[in-house]
This record gives structure tokens, C-alpha cells and sequence, in this order.
């Protein structure tokens, strides 16, 4: 299939995948790795050797290195792009050919494309969801499901713009060798896609449109703008063309948010508060650390708690004092058939929706078309006519290192409730992950690769600091995880055969002595 030198896809080949593995793509890939990839691995590196200096007692702070960056007055990112001047409700799902009907035709504003959390690397999903893509852009993706019913797209003004998530830098693509190396799975979905659809989406006057996961630091920033650069020299278009978002979703990034912005000044669209895999990186960052950065029960963990708040806070202050949108976190809940479910929860949701909107954010998100029109609602009561509230820059807003890093005043209870609930979620969606399902419906909620990252996360933080739950006054032991890991598998359908594949991934990152970087790393190893 392929002519490009050096490059090899190890992958199946099947039906029509020669429409994204074009020459100009797979050229574009091979370019990628070979300049990019070498600065790639020494960042990686970078963060461990950061995650080491934290377990030897160091701590995050705003760099002095980069001051003079913050405190130059002077400088903006570019001017929204068109599509993404009123971004008050994004969606967010897996491009599987149903939900990309389902979320360009759902209302909001823009749909992220989710080739990272909510997808697995499954090389069909990554193909496939390239050809969804395109389909979408050529509207040929409408279809007609075993049951009848009809899929189509509304007419292009009704619909969502496309911004797409690739995988974080730490993903490899083991499919596509470049020299005999693995490629960078970051840069083969921005390739695959900036080469083909993005492309048409040019020729639309929209786009392309990226959100950038998983940054630690600024340095990791520069260098999705280097391939933003190589990319659009590549291909013939202006730079800048390309814009992108980056989720504040690490504990590292949160201190260097406005030099993020500064590395991407010419492509950058903004930030969004990535609130699950924030917290995540809060375990992961200071997880040998004891009880000053313990977390309690994961549903304990509001925004309103101190740190989270700093967090929020500072977000909006950094983006609107540099003319970049600032886009609140994702409401994870689903819509059920059981109408006191649902009203307890869309009155949570409203009432997150509404602290964001009077915070200054200029949207949120939400992971379900059923809670589209609500999170559009608030926002719309704020900002009526206006596209967004720029204007606010929150000046009133001063947050210190030491409120980041405040995560000890966080107040709630480890119980064994909550060990049970990570447990549970953790090996369903391993197991839905493993067979190809990136986002899952578990207990009313949309659970993605970073709330199980949280879950398991807890649960290896709770056994290696000899936490006792408040409920019971059980010490978290491998003897107690153990006997919860059955009982909970015996809770859920099917035979406990069914979930060997999960279960034994999930105590490989919950409970070993090495704590694994991604729970999706030695997933992805199990995975063909």
C-alpha cells in the first residue's frame, strides 16, 4: 500500500483504507517521526525524571525560567477562527460512524472527535475513525442501522465544527513502523487526518482543528507547534491555518499555562479544564507523598474544592487576559430511564454548568447529546447574544502555588464504597476497552480512559500509603483488593472468565509494586 522510504504498516489492510493511508499522508507521517520523534522520547523522559524528584520530596511551582513570559504584557494568541468564535456546548465522543451523526447533529457548538479517551487504538478505530471523518466532511456518512432506523446529517450550517483529539505523546502506534521504529501515536492521527479530511475541511473555510491531550509542560507544547509547522509547510497551506486547544489536564501544565499558550500564540484556540485526568495526574504526580495529597472517595472530588478551584480560576484569568477561549469540564452524566435519577442529576449538572458560565468560561462540555441543550442554556443565559465573554478577564483572580498544591484541605472520606466503585469501574472498562469500546455507560456515567485511570489510580495510592477506610476501619490491603475484585466481578453479567483478561490488567496498574505511567500502555501491549 505504501511508497514512502523506510515506512511499513504492519496493520490488516481492508475496504476503502487506502483513502487515508495516501501517499501525502503516510510522506507526512514518515517526515513527523523522523524530525520529531527523538524530541518526543527526551520529553517523556523529561517527566519522569519530574515524577522522581516529587517522590524524593520536590515540588511544582511556576518556573522562573519562563517569567519574563508571563509578565510581558504584550502578547496574544491569535483571533478565534471561524467555528470556533461561540463554543458554549462541545460534545465530546468516539468517531464511530453512529455517534459522528449523532454529535454533528446534536446542537452543539463543536464536537470533539475523540481519537484518544474515549476510542481505543484498536488499528480498525484508527483507520476507521479517519474514514468516519471524511465521510463526515464529504457528508457520505449518513446510513441506515439493522433496525431500520435512518442516520443523516443536517444541512452544514446546523451542524458541529470537527476538532479532533489524537492520542497523548506518551501512545505509541505500533502499526505503522518508520525506519523500524514505532511512530508517535500523536502524530500519526494528526497526520492521517491533516492530510486528507482536514484538507476538505480547509476547502470548507473551516478548520483543521485539533484539542491537544495529556501536556506536562510548555516544551511539550512547542513541539505539537513544530509539527503543526512542518505539517502546513508540507501540504502547501498557510501557517496558522491549523488551531488548537490544549486540555489543562496534568498537575505539571496547570503551572505553565500561560507559556502554553505563548508556544502555540499562532495556533492556539484556547484551554479546556480537563478535570478527570487533572485529578488523575494529582494521584500519579504525588503518589508516594501520604496524606498530604491524598484524595478521598472519587465522587467526593468537586470543583469546588480548594484546589480545583485554584485551578479553574486561574485557568479562565490566564486565557482571557490573551484573547484565548477558555472551556470548562466535561459533565459525564447520561440520561436514564429513571426519572429521579435523572432530575438529581441534571440538577448537578445545571448547577456546574452555572458556577462555570459565572466564572467566565465561554463553554463546557458534555458527553451526552441529551445534555446538550442544558449546558447551552446556561451559557446562553449569560452571555445572550454574545458569542463568548473574552471581555471578562477576571483580573480579581490571584492564584498561588500553594493553592494548587493545597489538595490536603480536599475534605470527604476513603470508605470501602468508594474502593468498591473504582474497582468495578476499573475491570468494566478494561474489559469493554480491550474489545474495542473506548467510552462506556457504567452507573449512569460516561467512563473514559481517564476516569479509569482515576480508579486505579486510588486504588494503588490507597494500598501503598496505608490508608484504613473511614466505613469499615479495614486497612487497604492486596488480601482486602483481592476479595473486593471478586465480589465485585461476581456482580456484573456473564462468567468471571469473561473478565480474566481485565481483571488481571487491572492489578497489574492498581496494585503492583511499579506504578505503570498509563493504565492503556500495557493494555495496548494485550491488545492486537
Amino acid at each position: 500500500m505504501t511508497t514512502t522510504q523506510g515506512l511499513e504498516i504492519t496493520g490488516p489492510t481492508s475496504e476503502r483504507y487506502e483513502e487515508v493511508l495516501t501517499p501525502a499522508a503516510l510522506d507526512l507521517v514518515a517526515r513527523l517521526h523522523r524530525e520529531l520523534n527523538a524530541r518526543r522520547l527526551e520529553l517523556l523522559e523529561a517527566r519522569r525524571a519530574r515524577v522522581a524528584d516529587l517522590a524524593n520530596g520536590g515540588t511544582l511551582d511556576f518556573l522562573p525560567e519562563t517569567a519574563h513570559v508571563r509578565e510581558d504584557e504584550s502578547w496574544q494568541v491569535a483571533p478565534p477562527a471561524p467555528g470556533l468564535v461561540d463554543r458554549r456546548v462541545e460534545i465530546t465522543g468516539p468517531t464511530d460512524r453512529k455517534m459522528t451523526i449523532n454529535a454533528l447533529n446534536s446542537g452543539a457548538k463543536v464536537w470533539l472527535a475523540d481519537h484518544e479517551d474515549a476510542n481505543t487504538p484498536q488499528w480498525e478505530s484508527v483507520v476507521g475513525g479517519q474514514l468516519n471523518l471524511l465521510d463526515a466532511i464529504n457528508r457520505t456518512v449518513d446510513f441506515t442501522a439493522e433496525n431500520g432506523k435512518e442516520y443523516k446529517l443536517r444541512p452544514d450550517d446546523e451542524l458541529a465544527t470537527i476538532v479532533v483529539r489524537p492520542r497523548g505523546w506518551h501512545l505509541p502506534e505500533k502499526h505503522i513502523l518508520v525506519d523500524g521504529e514505532e511512530t508517535s501515536g500523536s502524530l500519526v492521527d494528526f497526520a492521517l487526518y491533516v492530510a486528507t479530511a482536514g484538507l476538505r475541511q480547509i476547502e470548507k473555510g473551516l478548520g483543521p482543528y485539533f484539542y491537544l491531550p495529556k501536556m506536562e509542560s510548555h516544551l511539550e507544547a512547542r513541539l505539537w507547534n513544530d509539527a503543526f509547522n512542518l505539517a502546513q509547510d508540507a501540504l502547501g497551506v498557510p501557517r496558522g491555518t491549523i488551531r488548537a486547544t490544549v486540555l489543562i489536564e496534568t498537575y505539571p501544565a496547570a503551572f505553565e499555562m500561560e507559556e502554553i499558550l505563548y508556544e502555540l500564540r499562532e495556533h492556539s484556540a484556547g484551554l479546556n479544564a480537563g478535570r478527570w485526568d487533572f485529578m488523575f495526574s494529582v494521584i500519579k504526580s504525588f503518589r508516594t507523598r501520604g496524606k498530604e495529597f491524598m484524595l478521598p472517595d472519587r465522587n467526593a472530588v468537586t470543583m469546588t474544592v480548594p484546589f480545583m478551584r485554584a485551578y479553574t480560576e486561574l485557568l479562565v484569568r490566564t486565557c482571557h487576559k490573551r484573547g484565548a477561549h477558555a472551556i470548562g469540564g466535561m459533565a459525564a452524566f447520561i440520561p436514564s430511564k429513571d426519572p429521579e435519577v435523572n432530575a438529581a442529576a441534571f440538577e448537578k449538572v445545571r448547577a456546574d454548568k452555572t458556577r462555570e458560565a459565572e466564572d467566565g468560561f465561554d463553554g463546557s462540555w458534555v458527553a451526552h447529546p441529551g445534555m446538550v441543550e442544558l449546558c447551552k442554556e446556561v451559557f446562553t443565559d449569560k452571555l445572550g447574544d454574545r458569542p463568548n465573554q473574552l471581555d471578562r478577564k477576571r483580573e480579581d483572580v490571584h492564584v498561588t502555588a500553594a493553592q494548587l498544591l493545597d489538595v490536603s484541605a480536599t475534605p470527604g472520606d476513603v470508605t470501602e464504597a468508594g474502593l468498591r466503585n473504582n474497582v468495578s469501574v476499573g475491570i468494566q472498562y478494561l474489559k469493554a476497552w480491550l474489545e474495542g469500546l473506548g467510552a462506556v455507560a457504567i452507573f449512569n456515567l460516561m467512563e473514559d480512559a481517564a476516569t479509569a485511570e482515576i480508579s486505579r489510580s486510588q486504588v494503588w495510592q490507597w494500598l501503598h500509603n496505608d490508608v484504613t477506610l473511614a466505613d469499615t476501619g479495614h486497612k487497604v490491603t492486596r488480601e482486602l483488593i483481592d476479595r473486593i475484585v471478586a465480589e465485585e466481578i461476581a456482580k456484573l453479567p456473564g462468567e468471571a472468565a469473561d473478565y480474566d483478561r481485565a481483571k488481571e490488567t487491572f492489578l497489574e496498574v492498581a496494585v503492583a509494586d511499579d506504578y505503570a505511567d498509563f493504565l492503556t500502555l500495557p493494555a495496548y501491549e494485550r491488545m492486537p
